[in-house]
């Protein structure tokens, strides 16, 4: 029986909320520990962050003996090889999708696509309505807040409750929370959200340096990369374990990989 691929993106309108930065945090936690087949479709045209990631991951593995080692333990002694990456415009996400499952050997469980930041870029509409979940990031920075419910509200009233598309559910969650902040604020803005008919994430992701580090030379230990698991040392704390987790549970992802 052939599996059901999910389509899924970490979308939202509000520059500077790390959707691409989750995107692949989230791939490679799957992926490269949990074991679950997983490809990106980067289709945030024309700067392909993921794939130009993917690019400097590559050249810091070829070069550097530390990373070289902890690659090649992976590929040859767990098996596990790197996901693909595929690059392309909007418009064109879903033909590259689909052409991707078709050259695989094996089913994928989750095809990510990183999408343009702005509902302009042709085909955004399109891919959006492809998607089978969207996870929207969200702070408690009112400008942020209000662009975010505003474009989460047009995909739940114009895609998701008259059934236009695939589109199951949007969820939103915190992210970049300042410990210090009091709980009383989120309380009162996650009112506002449940009163506007959207879902909330029980996990919540902390404002932390290291969400916008890349491995690098200068660092031996991994957290955000397209081709090796995050450190288990930079996995406390930052609740993208936690967060993986609860994403599994809430698209009722079977367990099916090495874990």
């Amino acid at each position: 029986m052939k599996k059901e691929t999910l389509f899924i993106a970490f979308s939202t309108q509000k520059g500077g909320m790390g959707k691409t930065a989750l995107t692949v945090l989230m791939a490679s936690q799957l992926h490269y520990t949990k074991g679950y087949h997983i490809g990106i479709v980067d289709c945030d045209y024309p700067q392909h962050s993921i794939g130009e990631m993917r690019k400097r991951d590559t050249d810091l593995v070829m070069k550097d003996e530390y990373f070289k080692l902890l690659a090649y333990r992976q590929f040859s002694t767990l098996g596990i090889k790197a996901y693909p990456i595929t690059e392309c415009t909007a418009d064109k996400a879903i033909d590259m999708a689909e052409e991707l499952m078709l050259t695989s050997d094996k089913d994928f469980d989750i095809i990510f696509f990183d999408l343009p930041g702005t509902l302009n870029s042709p085909g955004v509409i399109r891919t959006l309505a492809s998607m089978d979940y969207v996870f929207t990031p969200v702070s408690a920075d009112r400008v942020v807040l209000e662009s975010t419910l505003q474009y989460a509200t047009m995909l739940n009233d114009n895609l998701i409750i008259p059934k236009k598309g695939n589109l199951k559910g949007l969820f939103l969650f915190w992210n970049m929370v300042d410990g210090r902040e009091k709980t009383p604020l989120y309380n009162a803005y996650e009112k506002v959200i449940a009163e506007l008919g959207l879902n909330m994430l029980k996990t919540i992701l902390p404002d932390s340096k290291r969400f916008r580090r890349e491995v690098s030379d200068q660092r031996k230990s991994v957290f955000r990369s397209t081709l090796l698991p995050t450190d288990k040392t930079q996995l406390k704390g930052s609740n993208i374990e936690e967060l993986s987790d609860e994403i599994c549970q809430t698209i009722n992802l079977e367990s099916n990989g090495n874990q």
